[in-house]
């Protein structure tokens, strides 16, 4: 996929998650997911959220700052306080509510011209790359919802951006427990669901971390413990990355325990 299929892969994302949640009633939107303590209502409020800081940032800068200038150290009390107002808002006008931020975000990442940075929380990124982590975050918590609700959901040639992001942010598990990231390259070697080889980092890395492009991306957004995933490592660093892999910044979570999905379907 090219960098400018990022967006449309990003509509495409959107486009799923909403369509496992548009049908449900208003007592599934309280049906509590993998993620503790937080129902499908509280995983929709928190795109929301996220996805009007995206389209917020790309289009409107100053405004951006000023919606994160009071995050502060309380990273999970700022997610809290971020999602609430939309979660006060009812089932209904919380899905209205995230089709029009998705659109907007989509429309300001899209237009944002090539080479120019968009503010973030930690540091500027070029639209392609928020456009990719906005697929992370579609992709995982995307994941938490179709668990809940016991949906196999097909993986498609879109999985090629979450594997770049995942592996252009492989420090940021390190980083999150205050530890050194290793100083040896790795290589990725990562195969989509049409069988095409994806490659990232050197070719003569000593670490190395290969297995299907799905299983990748379930590692990395901490949603499938890597003992259930036929992600391999080879090197000592490598096999460590496997415990701490995660593809967002701030504190890890609890993740997912070995075995927690063995009886979803196939």
């Amino acid at each position: 996929m090219t960098e400018e299929n990022v967006y449309l892969a990003l509509k495409a994302e959107g486009e799923e998650v909403d369509r496992m949640v548009a049908p449900l009633t208003e007592s599934q939107w309280s049906l509590p997911t993998p993620a503790p303590g937080w129902t499908i209502a509280h995983q929709i409020a928190h795109l929301t959220s996220t996805t009007r800081m995206a389209g917020l940032a790309a289009s409107d800068p100053a405004a951006f700052a000023t919606l994160v200038a009071g995050i502060g150290a309380d990273f999970d009390g700022a997610v809290a306080g971020a999602l609430a107002p939309f979660l006060s808002l009812g089932p209904r006008k919380l899905l209205e509510r995230w089709r029009a931020e998705r659109q907007a975000a989509g429309s300001a990442l899209s237009s944002v011209p090539d080479g120019r940075l968009v503010p973030w929380l930690v540091n500027p990124l070029p639209a392609p790359v928020l456009a990719a982590g906005g697929m992370m975050e579609l992709f995982a918590h995307g994941q938490d919802i179709a668990d809940t609700l016991g949906i196999r959901r097909e993986p498609t040639g879109r999985l090629k951006h979450l594997c770049g992001f995942g592996f252009h942010t492989m420090t940021f598990g390190y980083l999150a427990r205050g530890l050194t990231p290793p100083q040896k390259p790795f290589r990725f070697e990562l195969t989509g669901p049409s069988g095409e080889l994806w490659t990232f980092g050197p070719q003569d890395a000593s670490q190395r971390i290969s297995g299907p492009a799905l299983d990748f991306c379930l590692l990395v957004a901490r949603r499938r413990h890597h003992a259930d995933l036929a992600v391999v490592a080879e090197g000592e660093e490598a096999l460590g990355w496997l415990e701490v892999a995660q593809a967002y910044r701030g504190p890890a979570g609890a993740g997912r325990e070995a075995g927690q999905f063995s009886s979803l379907p196939a």
